[in-house]
């Protein structure tokens, strides 16, 4: 058994991993491949670099972000604390000197006596977790090399390279004086019903709370849509995407610009469906997709998009029930290689076929600075006791954050099953709703979640 913990990967998730497992006086293996080799995205020699925003978001408890830097700050978290150290002005954000960030998180490191930072590219995981401890913490431009050896050790159906994730919304959120339940076919009028039986039918079908909401719209509503999606800016992408995203997975404004009825005959295809409204077709239908067990949160089905956000608000409103729509997560397309955390890690981030290797990072599919960081905390807490249970050959004891906490329902949504698995950030779609009287003003809702977090997160380490 090694005397120390493997951690590979210097990032965020990875430095926040080996200050964790080093301050409880435990010695780290740090693997990083900078500066002998560098990402297509990276530059700065330091630990911690930033590669895009400098924004960690709000500092706000009412935002979920927020609501996570706290949890953080509450159980010491290394990053964090650095973050508020470096911090700029940025209104009710915390933004950081980039800089300065990285060269405060890798002075810190490195004058560590339990840290040993090693820089050099991983190929082999097997060799180094052979008797012993890893956490792979590689982020979303993992080596090609090291990559492949984490497809041999996942299975390469449960690897992705690039990331193509339609927009999630809360279903609170939605009208439904114009949105309907109901899946494709079974929600057509009978010829030999009334409409007044068809609509009994509805009605109690969409008590059951299926896995489809459906916005139907007209001709015009259509129209609009399109054009107004055809000519909305979109995201540049880095040169070394392009190729890899385009192939695998094609936007919707792309396919909308390949012709006015482009998306009535794809994603947005009427076909098997009666508006309960009007009793007939629709001209086009959107469908949005349950995303969580607990149904308060649904994704775009076929919107994978490259908009910039503020377009993706403004076109996707436009969609008649989405007027009030309250983005949890925008669409994104970018290179991320990611794993299918849902059948592959459990809610410590380990792994279900290694108990010995943990993940952490944005590679688990946790999407954000300070997601990250959350996971890589996680999985050391939880490493550390693999570490001394297989040490002290003692029963392993799992450390698992409750749900009701940000951190804890990041991990509970990596981890539980979902046929349609996709990265996700910070939100308060994917925490349990409070129990007893149902709050209506958001804000005081989202104080009532913030303040049941912090009250849960003192009492587990």
């Amino acid at each position: 058994m090694k005397d120390y913990i493997t951690v590979i990967g210097g990032g965020l998730a990875g430095t926040e991993a080996a200050f964790q497992i080093a301050k409880r006086g435990i010695k780290v293996k740090l693997y990083e491949m900078k500066p002998i080799k560098f990402s297509p995205a990276h530059s700065n020699e330091n630990l911690a670099e930033i590669v895009c925003s400098n924004s960690f978001k709000s500092n706000l408890l009412t935002n979920a972000c927020g609501l996570l830097k706290e949890e953080l700050r509450t159980l010491g978290s290394l990053l964090i604390k650095m973050a508020d150290e470096t911090k700029v002005p940025a209104g009710q954000a915390l933004a950081v000197d980039r800089e300065e960030f990285s060269k405060r998180v890798t002075e810190e490191i490195d004058k560590n006596p339990f840290i040993e930072v090693i820089h050099k590219e991983v190929q082999d995981l097997e060799e180094l977790s052979k008797d012993g401890i890893v956490i792979i913490a590689t982020g979303p431009l993992t080596s090609q090399k090291l990559a492949e050896n984490i497809g041999k050790l996942t299975g390469q159906n449960e690897l992705y390279f690039y990331d193509a994730a339609a927009p999630i919304i809360t279903k609170e959120s939605i009208d439904f004086n114009i949105a309907f339940f109901g899946d494709r076919y079974a929600e057509e009028k009978k010829k030999d019903e009334t409409i007044e039986e068809w609509k009994k039918r509805l009605n109690k079908q969409n008590r059951k709370e299926q896995s489809y909401i459906n916005l139907p719209m007209n001709k015009e509503e259509y129209e609009k849509f399109v054009e107004e999606l055809i000519n909305a800016e979109v995201v540049t992408l880095h040169e070394f995407e392009k190729r890899e995203i385009f192939e695998g997975c094609m936007p919707i404004e792309i396919m909308a610009k390949r012709g006015l009825d482009t998306l009535r005959f794809g994603p947005l295809k009427p076909v098997g469906f009666d508006d309960p409204r009007t009793a007939k077709r629709p001209y086009a239908i959107v469908q949005l997709r349950q995303d969580n067990a607990n149904g308060t949160i649904y994704n775009m089905v076929g919107f994978q998009t490259n908009l910039k956000y503020g377009e993706q608000k403004r076109v996707f409103t436009l969609i008649p029930g989405l007027q009030n729509a309250e983005f949890i997560k925008y669409g994104v397309m970018h290179r991320n290689t990611y794993i299918n955390s849902t059948k592959l890690l459990d809610e410590t981030y380990c792994s279900k076929k290694n108990p010995n290797i943990y993940f952490a990072g944005q590679i688990t599919g946790v999407e954000g600075y300070v997601e990250s960081i959350s996971s890589g905390l996680v999985a050391s807490i939880n490493a550390i006791e693999k570490f001394k249970s297989n040490l002290e050959n003692k029963e392993y004891h799992k450390i698992i954050f409750n749900k009701e906490t940000v951190i804890g329902a990041l991990a509970k949504y990596i981890s539980s099953e979902n046929d349609k698995f996709q990265p996700m950030n910070a939100n308060f779609g994917i925490l349990p709703p409070l129990e007893g009287k149902k709050i209506k003003d958001k804000k005081q809702r989202y104080e009532a979640l913030a303040k049941r977090s912090l009250e849960l997160i003192k009492n587990i380490v």
